[in-house]
């Protein structure tokens, strides 16, 4: 298509009022009928593999949940053997030893090609010796690791006081959820065998050496080691009160829909520790845990059969707004019938009157705001309260005042969740002792929740909107951004991926917060963008460039991404610039008859490094968005 001669022009707008008009169609078909957006959310096998090892080690297993789960798993596995953490992302150790052991569970041979092809991958990477930690705690749980070769984790952290490093609300939220049953899981050391083993996936590689001990690593290695010991001889009445008090930690955090943050990690281990514990199966407590993971289920009928896929975690409150953000970007009239019944469901969705972990360092703090999932209440985030407001406030609701007034207490809770550095971190304030992730169990990716550009960009964006730019909270926000824009003109995407993600969320952000245009940091952010521009007119940043610093702005062009950039071009007042127009070309192009955009690739961030996140609607609400705002600019 060329860009330049005025019919081509014409032509251009065209196409994409079209794009935008059918993707507008396509987003409002898929609405819930009570009001909400729901995407499907795909990460990794590992968390179906933990799902049957859970329910064997519970002995609530059935033929039926494990076929049905094993054809998702074997469906997932790649022509090298091997199970990755993202799609086209390389194999990993880890999630490819926890696929094979649920497969043998399942009943596949380890002759069978597909196992012995995963088999070989192990082996060459080091067997399940060099495995993350909550592999082997897996394994440990049936007698194929030694509890003696794992971490110790005493129940006794549950005792440290607030301002004691390492104690458990050093920890992000999900972190912390999920280290506090583990610390009882590991101190039981339970062992219920299996019908095999897993020899054919030891290396018999040594233990890695202690690193020095005058590292904090090497302090703690040996730390390890006295905590050992003291495993053997624990003071009784001690250790006694810290299990119960863990008990009583973990009951207080289950949520109305049985789960536990909401997330997988911490709801399968507080299951397993009220297990152990005594807990029987039809407690309460265990009912309505195992009961609703089967909200978390997505089964397909396939032609091999039926499978069964786990959900980590479901996305209703971010998805919704971002939807309703998208169709008011597209033109979508305030007060059309789709966006009153979202709001409506997002007002509902308010959280009033729990006092989440979060208070822990905001003690004094209104509660206030909104979480991620349905039945969140004890978490709720910065993240999906700044974007949240930034819906509902350009909503015409038909009860304005209960409107604006859940849009305050969240303004007033989001501002007051900001850290002592001016930058916000997602779902804690402050949070930000590193020290604990010198920790040896401390090997499966993000341990504390941080400030991040792309979160501290959110709430920077919801309060200039709200009138508040001049504001101390924002100004030190907008402080934060700038000090933090990387040295190729980009920002680090925490929660997406990656730097696309962060420079897309970034550039809106600071240009509504009263930064203009022309400023040095918005151009080489621009500049950012133009350079890594792929050839097909679209953005891509591989899930590898949190570790590969080769792979930052580079990757195969997604919609999501693709929308990211446009989004920040558009703010930049870039929109009739030529890296724009093929932009909006890209997207034009590889829209689907529906009107959706298919997007295989992950472009979502769970721990940078580790474990990554595919948003069926990113495909979706983004590039509304970004088309309605171009279309809006450009006068189409």
């Amino acid at each position: 298509m060329t860009l330049t001669a005025p019919e081509n022009r014409t032509t251009e707008a065209g196409d994409a009022r079209r794009t935008l008009d059918a993707a507008v169609g396509f987003l409002r078909s898929i609405q819930h009928e009570r009001g909400w957006w729901q995407g499907d959310l795909e990460t990794n096998v590992t968390m179906d593999a933990e799902d049957l090892l859970m329910r064997e080690f519970l002995g609530i297993r059935t033929a039926r949940e494990t076929e049905e789960a094993a054809r998702w798993i074997r469906s997932q596995q790649r022509s090298d053997g091997t199970w990755a953490t993202f799609a086209g992302g390389p194999g990993d150790l880890s999630t490819t030893v926890e696929a094979w052991v649920a497969l043998r569970l399942a009943g596949d041979d380890p002759a069978a090609e597909h196992m012995r092809a995963a088999e070989k991958f192990v082996q060459a990477e080091g067997g399940i010796e060099r495995s993350r930690v909550f592999t082997r705690i897996w394994l440990a749980l049936f007698g194929l690791w030694s509890w003696d070769d794992l971490p110790n984790m005493p129940p006794e952290l549950i005792f440290l006081p607030k301002w004691f490093p390492l104690n458990v609300y050093d920890w992000a939220c999900w972190a912390r959820q999920t280290v506090v049953p583990l610390t009882i899981v590991a101190t039981l050391r339970p062992t219920r065998p299996l019908p095999f083993d897993v020899d054919e996936l030891r290396s018999g590689a040594a233990p890695k050496p202690f690193d020095p001990p005058w590292t904090w690593a090497g302090a703690f290695q040996w730390l390890d080691v006295g905590l050992h010991a003291y495993a053997r001889r624990p003071v009784g009445p001690l250790r006694r009160l810290a299990m119960r008090r863990g008990a009583e930690w973990i009951l207080a955090r289950q949520e109305a829909d049985g789960g536990w943050g909401g997330i997988q990690p911490p709801w399968v281990y507080s299951l397993l520790a009220l297990h152990l514990l005594g807990y029987p199966l039809d407690h309460p407590a265990m009912r309505a845990g195992l009961e609703g993971f089967e909200r978390f289920l997505v089964r397909t009928d396939t032609p091999d059969g039926p499978i069964r896929m786990l959900e980590a975690c479901q996305s209703p409150v971010w998805d919704t707004c971002l939807a309703v953000t998208a169709l008011l970007d597209a033109g979508v009239p305030a007060d059309d019938p789709a966006l009153v019944r979202a709001s409506t469901w997002m007002l509902d969705e308010e959280i009033r009157g729990v006092r989440g972990d979060w208070a822990v360092r905001r003690p004094d703090l209104p509660v206030g705001g909104w979480a991620f999932e349905f039945d969140n209440d004890g978490y709720p985030d910065t993240d999906d309260t700044a974007e949240v407001v930034l819906a509902l406030r350009r909503v015409a609701h038909p009860d304005p005042q209960r409107l604006r007034a859940a849009v305050d207490r969240g303004v007033a809770w989001s501002v007051g969740m900001q850290s002592s550095d001016g930058g916000w971190g997602a779902f804690d304030a402050d949070n930000t002792r590193e020290l604990i992730t010198k920790l040896p169990f401390c090997d499966f990716g993000a341990v504390i929740d941080p400030p991040s550009a792309d979160v501290t960009a959110h709430m920077v964006e919801m309060l200039a909107h709200e009138g508040l730019a001049d504001g101390r909270a924002c100004r030190r926000g907008v402080r934060w951004l700038l000090d933090h824009q990387e040295s190729d003109g980009s920002w680090f995407g925490r929660w997406g991926a990656n730097h696309v993600y962060g420079t897309g969320g970034v550039v809106p952000a600071l240009v509504a917060a009263g930064i203009p245009a022309a400023d040095p940091a918005i151009r080489r952010a621009v500049a950012w963008l133009e350079r890594h521009q792929n050839a097909d007119g679209g953005w891509g940043e591989d899930l590898r460039s949190y570790v590969d610093p080769s792979w930052i702005g580079r990757g195969e062009s997604t919609a999501s991404q693709t929308a990211w950039g446009l989004l920040a071009l558009v703010a930049a007042g870039e929109a009739r610039s030529a890296t724009a127009r093929r932009a909006v070309a890209f997207l034009a192009d590889t829209q689907l008859p529906d009107g959706s955009w298919e997007e295989e690739m992950y472009t979502g961030t769970g721990f940078p490094g580790a474990f990554y996140i595919r948003y069926r609607l990113y495909r979706i609400v983004f590039p509304v968005s970004a088309l309605g705002r171009w279309c809006q600019e450009v006068g189409v």
